[in-house]
């Protein structure tokens, strides 16, 4: 099992797992691999350290951090902990969410004026559609999912 270290061409990195260098490379020309936050089939490989399996290797030492430290500043989060975040914040909204796909103006304002019952929901509108709803008092936000996530989770 080979673990390759990829990235986008919007430089989103991600992991891919492929039984050979061939394997990936078919998928590759398949457009079956694409980067799991912007959905790109433009992916390439970054260098990457083999890791070892050695028998009788010790785990390294824990760091120990300061119980008293102060909370990470933006400045001071990776962009692949960002992405990471960014992805377990859509896989959160994804699971518990209803997907009412192109009708999703309609039930929003169903629910929003009473005339169907509260409940948490996702789908499809236009631009102008968002900002007519916005524009009622409706609390809606874009999300763009990718297409990786649209499947059933896993």
């Amino acid at each position: 099992m080979k673990v390759l270290d990829l990235h986008c061409e919007h430089q989103h990195e991600f992991e891919g797992w492929f039984g050979s260098e061939d394997n990936f490379q078919s998928q590759l020309s398949r457009q079956l691999v694409q980067c799991p936050v912007c959905a790109s089939h433009v992916v390439t490989k970054r260098l990457s350290a083999p890791r070892l399996n050695l028998s009788g290797a010790r785990e390294p030492a824990a760091l120990s951090t300061p119980t008293d430290a102060p909370p990470a500043t933006a400045e001071q989060v990776s962009p692949a902990e960002l992405q990471a975040a960014w992805l377990k914040m859509v896989r959160h909204i994804m699971a518990h969410t209803v997907d009412v796909g192109d009708q999703f103006a309609q039930e929003a304002r169903k629910i929003h004026y009473g005339e169907a019952e509260q409940r948490q929901i996702r789908g499809q509108v236009s631009g102008e559609e968002t900002r007519e709803m916005l524009e009622e008092g409706i609390a809606v936000m874009p999300l763009p999912i990718p297409e990786a996530l649209k499947g059933p989770l896993q």
